[in-house]
């Protein structure tokens, strides 16, 4: 059967799924809500990065904020946010308004595949019935259901929509196969057909709670050897020589994934009468350690002897994770926000992030690297390739005995002056 697929949501996760269903069935249909999106992207520009001018200008996806542009769509791809409300509680408020545009465009045989991180029995419990209702279908006779999670890892160039293996699942053999065949065709590396819907939606979740847990690990083993005097990277080199130790290193744990998730799998379930004791300890280490990471500055600077009130402290990085622009769920504003109690107005920095949206979302103001002097401690929070590539610049703007505060200890204390006082996790 030929498909005319429809990719509904074209953020880091949509757009580069789109640009690759496109590529092999004619007509593929990108749609998005926001209208300064689409214009944007029709220009050629995306403000995610992912994408380059040069295949926005060669694809053929047609590329709408208009719903009537789904209506002869065939195989729908559901790829739209998933976050947390203010009680860290999931929030399906996108994903159910996304369904009711796909429902509104729904016709009789087609397919809607769902990406976005939910819950298991979201698809086939919320979703799939919204789609009834909307449509005026029936589930499973006039339309089939499936779900394929996004594994998409914002600026990796190597782990790509195409080359990483895509787990499939449908409501029914007839719509596994369906699915398979589909995501078969655009996927290099192959699928794996997951036995049914609820495991594939358990599958997402659990590969970011694994990932999570493990990084509280290492934070936690931090906050321990920091009290020792033992840096945590000289244990992790040892330890790394054994042949089965699992490789993390600890960090502050941001962005629309790894620090959202967990929170996606504990709700159901307690829901279902279990409180997750492991999956939560590791959620509230993680989300500390940008308080951590600010008291350990104003520590250190008083060591220094340092005025704390009105200290001039710079803070490198805002994005939830280095060489890309994305925002969403950054803990960087953790430690602006603590500084802050201490009397101290950080001076913040990135050269990616979006100086709108900084304001917008944290009422952070971003600076130009000339408001960068005279700092009494520098914050390595974000790893961007132009601080490491540029490491002497930075240094110098640093006064003599300054505090450097080096978040995620790629640094090499042996290049720094001597006369800094060098820390990290």
């Amino acid at each position: 059967m030929s498909e005319r697929v429809a990719v509904v949501g074209l953020g880091y996760v949509g757009l580069p799924v789109a640009l690759a269903f496109a590529r092999k069935f004619e007509g593929t249909v990108g749609f998005d809500v926001s209208s300064a999106r689409v214009a944007a992207l029709n220009a050629q520009r995306d403000w995610t990065g992912e994408v380059s001018e040069d295949e926005l200008r060669s694809t053929q996806l047609r590329i709408t904020d208009d719903p009537a542009d789904l209506r002869d769509c065939t195989f729908f791809v559901v790829a739209v946010p998933t976050p947390l409300d203010d009680d860290r509680r999931p929030d399906l408020g996108p994903l159910l308004s996304a369904t009711k545009t796909v429902g509104g465009a729904l016709s009789p045989g087609a397919v809607v595949v769902y990406e976005s991180t939910v819950y298991p029995g979201v698809t086939e419990e919320r979703c799939g019935p919204l789609l009834a209702e909307t449509s005026g279908l029936v589930q499973s006779k006039d339309f089939k259901l499936g779900y394929s999670p996004e594994r998409i890892n914002p600026g990796d160039k190597l782990h790509t929509f195409e080359k990483i293996i895509k787990v499939v699942s449908g409501e029914d053999e007839e719509a596994l196969d369906r699915v398979a065949h589909v995501y078969e065709a655009v996927v290099d590396a192959g699928v794996h057909r997951a036995p049914s819907i609820r495991v594939a939606e358990a599958a997402k979740v659990i590969e970011n709670t694994q990932r999570d847990v493990n990084i509280a690990l290492m934070n936690e083993l931090a906050l321990i050897f920091d009290r020792m005097g033992i840096r945590t990277h000289d244990v992790l080199q040892a330890a790394g020589t054994k042949w089965n130790f699992v490789r993390f290193t600890p960090g502050l744990v941001g962005g629309h994934c790894i620090g959202i998730d967990p929170y996606y799998l504990t709700a159901k379930a307690e829901a279902l009468g279990y409180h997750p004791e492991v999956i939560l300890a590791g959620r509230r280490i993680n989300d500390d350690m940008g308080h951590y990471v600010a008291e350990k500055t104003v520590k250190l600077l008083r060591k220094r002897e340092h005025a704390i009130k009105g200290a001039r402290i710079g803070v490198l990085g805002l994005t939830f994770k280095e060489n890309v622009p994305d925002l969403r769920n950054s803990r960087v504003p953790d430690i602006t926000s603590e500084l802050a109690e201490y009397g101290v107005e950080p001076i913040v920095h990135d050269p990616l992030a979006s100086a709108e949206e900084a304001k917008r979302e944290y009422g952070i103001e971003l600076r130009s690297f000339d408001a960068l002097t005279e700092l009494d401690a520098v914050i390595l929070a974000v790893h961007h390739a132009e601080y490491l590539d540029d490491l002497d610049r930075i240094m110098a703007v640093v006064r003599e005995n300054g505090v450097v505060v080096d978040v995620k200890s790629l640094l090499d204390p042996a290049r720094l002056r001597p006369d800094l006082l060098y820390w990290s996790l």
